[in-house]
């Protein structure tokens, strides 16, 4: 049915080829506005180019790298850590929101809602000044270690944020998979939980891989407001590099280590997407 489509909106746009009015015309509206705001990109992204050059300082350099280099290990590892977490914390979540009983099911959307709704800086302000106030409480429940140091509390934050953004990716992928495959395994006699794992779950997240690759791109965008509360991240070693030399140039290098590690993820998930959807394609039909 797919590649029925696929070959239908092919003909399609066979059928209706460009206007020759515009087919051949290099300056139209349109492209004078898309070649004037290009111009101003490449006009901005040289200057930024120079300006490092020209102002580039060694020994700031040998001082401050290592600890650019450590703040974004720290930012990789506290993202990679809560998406894993946040991951299996989903499952019972998007489960929840797809049951039929009331009660886990407003339960899922009461969380889905509070964190979706919700700026992740003040549930990030809400656990470390609001719950490190019941200190006697978290040490009589033995969990005191959850919440008594910074990067725990953010790693705790960041875990039920992206939690509830993927148990609602998990959600819509679930539900977009076809019921004749679930009919389909009823019919053979699978058990629900074979059904699941082995045929809906991995069609499911083919669908979600592409969604679940921007949260770990908002991520790792999201991940700069831990510096407030002391994690010495990628922008913590920022704003310490900023606050001893007052070079505003420091804001500079962190958006260069956030902008190559985005394009390095978006990449990277370029190719598992094609990797894992190969059958799909109709060049390898």
């Amino acid at each position: 049915m797919t590649m029925q489509t696929n070959y239908v909106a092919d003909a399609i746009l066979d059928a209706r080829p460009r206007p020759d009015s515009i087919k051949n015309k290099f300056f139209t509206g349109s492209k004078i506005t898309g070649y004037f705001l290009l111009g101003i990109w490449i006009v901005f992204f040289v200057s930024i180019i120079w300006f490092l050059y020209d102002s580039y300082d060694a020994d700031y350099m040998a001082r401050y790298a290592p600890k650019y280099l450590y703040g974004f290990l720290t930012t990789i590892e506290l993202v990679a850590l809560s998406v894993v977490f946040g991951g299996l914390l989903s499952l019972p979540v998007a489960f929840g929101r797809m049951s039929k009983v009331k009660l886990f099911n407003r339960i899922a959307f009461g969380y889905i809602y509070f964190f979706r709704g919700t700026p992740l800086l003040a549930q990030l302000f809400l656990l470390y000044y609001g719950f490190g106030q019941f200190r006697h409480f978290w040490q009589d429940m033995h969990l005191w270690w959850l919440f008594r140091d910074s990067w725990s509390i953010a790693l705790l934050s960041f875990t039920l944020n992206t939690a509830a953004y993927q148990a609602e990716i998990l959600r819509g992928a679930i539900m977009n998979v076809p019921k004749g495959q679930i009919e389909g395994a009823q019919s053979l006699g699978l058990p629900k939980f074979v059904t699941f794992f082995k045929i809906v779950l991995p069609q499911a997240l083919i669908v979600a891989l592409r969604p679940y690759g921007n949260e770990f791109i908002l991520m790792i965008k999201g991940s700069a407001v831990v510096s407030i509360i002391s994690v010495y991240d990628l922008m913590g070693e920022t704003r310490r590099a900023f606050s001893q030399t007052y070079d505003f140039q420091a804001y500079i290098y962190a958006a260069i280590f956030y902008l190559v590690c985005v394009e390095i993820i978006r990449r990277l998930w370029d190719v598992i997407e094609k990797r894992l959807t190969r059958h799909l394609r109709r060049d390898n039909s």
